[in-house]
C-alpha cells in the first residue's frame, strides 16, 4: 500500500518541509558522487549503536562526539528507494503538520523525534557495529502526529496486487494503523531469538512514530481544517 496524496489542504507554503525534502535529495547526491568512498561517510556520520552504548569510536574514525551521530544519521540514505519512499512521505504528511505547528516548533519536532528513533534503535539493538541511517524515525514521528490530528483524512493509496493495483481513499487511522502495525510486528521478529533478522532498524520507526504520537499536542500551534470539500475530517 503506497500513499499518493490526501485531502487536507496547506494553508501555508511548507518551507520547513520542503527545506528538508532538498537538504536530503542533495546529500543523497553528494553520496552518489563519492562511488566507493561513500561507504566512508556513512561509517563516519550514521549512528553505530556499539559506539553508542560503549562510547567507544571505531574505525574508521566516527564525528564526534559520538551522539552526534543520532542526528547526522537523519540525513543519510542508503538507496533511491529508501529515499524516494522517505521523501514520499514526508512531502505528503509533513506539510499538513506543519501547518500547525509552525516553522520553528516543526523543525524542533521533527529533529527530537528522529533523536528518539535513533535512540530507540540504539536500545534494540546495542551491540550492532552496522551503521543506521535514514530519516525514516523522525518522518515516523510526523506520521504520528498526522494520526493525531487527522485521524479521518482521506489518503488515495495505491493497493499491489500481484502485476495488478487499485487507487483507492482510505482513512488516515487505517493507513497510519496499519503502517505501525507492520512496524511493530516487524520489530518484534527482528528481535534476538526471533528467528528474523534484516536491514531494517524497525525499532527506530516504532520509537519516533510513539514520539509524533506523545509529542504533537505540545508542539501544536493552530487548529486543524476541520472540513474541506464537504467531508470532515478533523478530530
Amino acid at each position: 500500500m503506497i500513499p499518493i496524496r490526501d485531502n487536507v489542504p496547506s494553508r501555508r507554503l511548507p518551507v520547513i518541509t520542503i527545506g528538508l525534502l532538498v537538504v536530503n535529495v542533495v546529500i543523497f547526491l553528494y553520496e552518489i558522487a563519492l562511488g566507493p568512498g561513500v561507504e566512508g561517510m556513512l561509517m563516519r556520520f550514521g549512528t553505530i549503536p556499539y559506539e553508542v552504548v560503549h562510547r567507544v569510536d571505531l574505525p574508521p574514525p566516527t564525528v564526534r562526539p559520538i551522539y552526534l551521530t543520532l542526528f547526522t544519521s537523519m540525513f543519510l540514505h542508503g538507496s533511491y528507494s529508501h529515499i524516494i519512499g522517505n521523501m514520499l512521505y514526508l512531502w505528503i504528511f509533513g506539510d499538513n503538520v506543519e501547518d500547525l505547528m509552525g516553522k520553528v516548533r516543526f523543525i524542533i519536532f521533527y529533529l527530537i523525534c528522529g533523536l528518539v528513533a535513533g535512540l530507540s534503535h540504539v536500545l534494540a539493538s546495542p551491540g550492532s557495529q552496522v551503521p543506521a541511517i535514514g530519516a525514516s524515525g523522525a518522518i515516523a514521528g510526523v506520521l504520528g502526529a498526522y494520526l493525531v490530528l487527522y485521524p479521518r483524512a482521506r489518503v488515495l493509496v495505491l493497493i499491489l496486487f500481484g502485476f495488478f493495483f487499485r487507487a483507492t481513499y482510505l482513512p488516515a487511522i487505517i493507513v497510519l494503523g496499519l503502517w505501525f502495525i507492520v512496524q511493530l510486528f516487524s520489530g518484534v521478529a527482528s528481535l534476538p531469538g526471533a528467528g528474523r533478522g534484516g536491514g531494517v532498524a524497525w525499532f527506530a520507526h516504532i520509537g519516533g512514530f510513539v514520539a509524533g504520537l506523545a509529542l504533537v499536542k505540545l508542539f501544536q500551534k493552530h487548529p486543524p481544517v476541520r472540513r474541506y470539500g464537504g467531508t470532515d475530517f478533523g478530530l
